[in-house]
């Protein structure tokens, strides 16, 4: 059993890992911000330690005593209502970490990155070697790539070993937002229109599981992939339409049309004082495409992918249960 310590605890990826470390009879020590995180974590069997990973001295006292750390929170938009905030999460963050790790003792930090860090030239499949093209897609894909760089950078200066993974777009229950959403949304016969694209998924329960082998299998200095399928939106489309029953039509538009639409939207939801859904980063993000070699993890962690069907099929069913789609 070891002491670990956990930021983002209260988030899709962290609130499993959480409960995976309990799982396993660790005792873990949580971050939280808010309340709401606070109650959520402690009703777990959580220890709770209030503050954020902006406060140096809250990390470096929620730390004593723990073998093992795992940073999980960061901002994920590509729509940010502050963009600032986000790149502070983001870059400043894992460094305060890092820091706070390094004076307390920690044998090892796993941190949780992105794939959208390596930054891929459009076309090609992207994988831990890859050289990064150059320019962004959005101010979150530079913070992650930022922030990485910075992790590795102070761990190495201070001697800290550092492991990271680099999910791709994980999914699985409970999630409703991102690829998540667009899953419920054909569910509900509501995704009328979208775009031709590659994107690469892998499921929630792999990136857990990858975070605990990271712990003992994983190289410091180096980062993992986290890529269990790379498919079309129409062949992901097809999977869920084959699962699930529902089938009907939907429409593929050429990216100009797409992006004309995103900046029509972008432009009334600013009118309105709102936050856009639609932004011209994320259509950008989404039109790019991503593909990723994740076999890296497979050969060095001894991960082991679930098939995208059952990642799927157990969406599916979950979304009903919930009463998000309409029962077969």
């Amino acid at each position: 059993m070891s002491r670990v310590f956990l930021t983002g605890g209260s988030g899709f990826i962290g609130g499993q890992l959480a409960v995976a470390l309990l799982a396993r009879g660790d005792e873990v020590v949580a971050l939280a911000r808010s309340e709401e995180s606070a109650r959520s974590l402690g009703s777990r069997g959580v220890e709770v330690a209030r503050g954020d990973v902006l406060d140096r001295d809250t990390l470096v006292r929620a730390m004593a005593g723990c073998e093992i750390v795992h940073h999980v929170a960061g901002v994920n938009s590509h729509c940010p209502r502050d963009p600032g905030q986000l790149w502070r999460v983001n870059v400043v963050g894992p460094q305060n970490v890092v820091d706070a790790a390094v004076r307390q003792g920690v044998m090892r930090v796993v941190f949780t990155s992105s794939a959208a860090s390596l930054g891929e030239p459009h076309g090609t499949i992207g994988d831990e070697s890859t050289p990064h093209r150059g320019t962004f897609l959005s101010i979150y894909e530079q913070s992650k790539y930022v922030g990485e760089r910075a992790a590795f950078a102070a761990a190495e200066a201070k001697g800290l070993p550092l492991v990271a993974l680099n999910p791709t777009s994980a999914q699985g229950p409970p999630r409703t937002g991102g690829n998540g959403a667009i899953i419920i949304a054909f569910l509900n016969r509501r995704l009328r229109a979208f775009v031709e694209t590659h994107v690469s998924l892998v499921d929630v329960r792999d990136v857990v599981a990858a975070h605990l082998l990271a712990e003992s299998h994983g190289r410091p200095g180096h980062r993992y992939v986290l890529s269990g399928a790379a498919v079309t939106s129409a062949q992901a489309l097809q999977l869920v339409s084959d699962l699930s029953g529902v089938s009907y039509r939907v429409l593929f538009i050429p990216p100009a049309v797409a992006r004309r639409a995103a900046g029509m939207v972008d432009a009334i939801s600013r009118l309105r004082r709102r936050p856009s859904p639609l932004c011209p980063a994320r259509v950008s993000t989404i039109l790019f495409g991503h593909r990723y070699d994740g076999s890296l993890a497979e050969r060095e962690l001894g991960l082991r992918y679930t098939p995208l069907a059952d990642t799927f099929r157990r969406t599916i069913e979950w979304a009903r249960s919930e009463d998000l789609a309409p029962r077969r």
